[in-house]
């Protein structure tokens, strides 16, 4: 089964690229861009508020288990809202990096990790305030652009010039395994397809890596496609993805591989 995808409806509302989007816990859209944060109204998709905090590129949204908003920026901070109707509230601002934050997750163990082009990834945990503070940190080989918890005590994250994945143990605190020659440009996105599937998206190449035997099981060529970036999951079995040339691509997981069913501009 594979779905029709149609455009219902157009909205523009930012002035600069948009990075990225998460949906909050009222079931509305938070989508952040180049230019500023919007929180969306989900039946109008109009913009119900506006967060203009970052002074430079937001990168990277993201709902926490807690309900708030996490967001990272070019500014080199991470800051955290408290949203609620159509007002906002910071409750804290992170200030570890020294350069641009690409992308902030949440750990199954409410931690929070970040990378950055600062060649670090630093983990966080709350104090007795409640309040996230910088446990430790992790070095990187070359400015991190994604970062992606793959096992329960397990990250990683790319080095080495971007040809390079890194297995981090959390718990030992040491790489753990290592994959090479990975077609890694800087600007791409890792994704959990299947508990044991990691794919990571790129320069028109879907590159697809056992996390259990830390391999490279295929790497997929779009010829269609400059760049290609994951949007979603539809279902267990299908994924959707958009890339640079306008184009929206159902997959189907098929195993280890990935089976293209469905193309629209």
């Amino acid at each position: 089964k594979y779905y029709n995808l149609e455009l219902k409806l157009k909205c523009k509302y930012h002035e600069d690229a948009i990075s990225c989007s998460t949906v909050l816990n009222d079931g509305r859209i938070a989508i952040c861009s180049h230019d500023k944060s919007i929180v969306y109204n989900n039946k109008t998709f109009k913009p119900d508020l506006i967060i203009c905090e970052h002074i430079n590129y937001v990168n990277y949204i993201l709902k926490l288990s807690s309900g708030m908003l996490a967001s990272c920026s070019d500014d080199s901070t991470i800051k955290l809202f408290n949203i609620k109707y159509n007002k906002y509230e910071v409750l804290q601002t992170l200030n570890y990096h020294n350069s641009d934050v690409m992308k902030i997750i949440e750990l199954t163990n409410k931690k929070l990790v970040s990378c950055s082009y600062d060649y670090n990834i630093i983990d966080y945990s709350k104090d007795n305030n409640n309040k996230y503070e910088k446990e430790y940190h992790i070095e990187s080989n070359a400015p991190c652009n994604c970062v992606i918890q793959t096992k329960e005590n397990e990250i990683c994250y790319n080095e080495k010039g971007y040809d390079t994945i890194c297995f981090y143990d959390l718990l030992e605190r040491k790489i753990k395994n290592k994959v090479s020659n990975v077609n890694v440009t800087g600007y791409d996105s890792f994704y959990m397809i299947t508990k044991d599937l990691l794919l990571i998206t790129g320069c028109g190449i879907l590159t697809i890596i056992n996390v259990n035997q830390y391999n490279l099981i295929r790497a997929i060529k779009a010829t269609d496609s400059s760049y290609i970036c994951v949007s979603c999951m539809l279902n267990k079995n299908i994924l959707l993805t958009g890339d640079s040339c306008r184009k929206l691509k159902q997959w189907r997981i098929d195993g280890d591989n990935l089976v293209l069913i469905s193309s629209k501009e």
